[in-house]
């Protein structure tokens, strides 16, 4: 039996058995796809590495766009994700090239968090269109924070689905010279606490190849024409586009990803 199918099997042994073949079949076809496994160093990008250790397990960008499909999102390019076998979380990973984000910006947790309400109205709309399923964004689950010493800032919120299911993403930028790297942790909210420090940890072996690092900003580079608040309701959009399309914007990737984790805990079901 292939070591990532065993993960799966696992899962549900672990968390209750599937409720129907539609969502068996779901899991068979994520056990084979091409999952590479630690010890190993892999690509986020061409900007970024991250080394796998433990149980950690890593799909690259077309096996990703499958992951995503399976879990009834869109598929995103340039997307790469990182899931941990152990403890029953993953993360989606994307680069944004908008330039280098000054870090020197208040954070206002409470106007991004009605700005992501407002979106989120939008974004349901949306979601309709595409035949998916819909997710609300509830609040806070952790507002909105900046460590000045690793350049990550990251919030995590709180949803739920058509069925009132609690979801919560923990979002993380990592801060670079030329854009920032989004990483978001799907989990069950029972374990989030547990998952996040696990999250961080794994975390700690991700870095930018030489050149790209936020402290080697030369004098020249391209400056993002945003902040930090930007990065958590939109990121470009806050730049570019109006009141309106920007709250849109953000509620879409927002949602996108708060989808894969109502279909994550479908999959591997709730605890007998």
């Amino acid at each position: 039996m292939k070591p990532i199918i065993h993960f799966f099997l696992s899962s549900l042994l672990i968390f209750g058995a599937i409720s129907s073949q539609a969502q068996s079949q779901a899991v068979n076809e994520m056990a084979s796809l091409n999952w590479v496994k630690a010890p190993n160093t892999v690509k986020i990008t061409e900007r970024a590495n991250m080394k796998l250790t433990g149980s950690l397990l890593y799909l690259d960008e077309i096996e990703t766009n499958k992951f995503l499909k399976l879990t009834g999102n869109l598929p995103s390019n340039g997307s790469y994700t990182l899931l941990n076998g152990k403890d029953n979380w993953f993360s989606i990973f994307h680069f944004t090239a908008e330039g280098y984000v000054k870090d020197d910006e208040k954070i206002d947790a409470n106007a991004l968090l009605k700005a992501l309400k407002e979106g989120n109205e939008a974004g349901l709309a949306e979601r309709k269109k595409q035949g998916l399923q819909p997710i609300y964004l509830d609040g806070w689950y952790i507002p909105p924070r900046y460590d000045s010493q690793t350049k990550q800032l990251e919030w995590a919120t709180k949803l739920r689905d058509h069925e009132n299911n609690p979801i919560v993403n923990f979002t993380t930028r990592i801060l670079g010279r030329s854009g920032y790297m989004s990483a978001t942790l799907v989990s069950d909210p029972v374990n989030l606490d547990r998952d996040i420090k696990s999250f961080k940890v794994a975390l700690q072996d991700f870095d930018y190849v030489n050149g790209e690092r936020y402290a080697e900003f030369r004098d020249g580079d391209k400056i993002a024409a945003y902040g930090l608040g930007a990065l958590v309701v939109g990121g470009a959009a806050a730049a570019v586009a109006s009141k309106g399309g920007f709250k849109f914007l953000g509620a879409l990737a927002l949602a996108a990803l708060a989808g894969i984790g109502a279909i994550f805990k479908k999959i591997f079901g709730r605890k007998k």
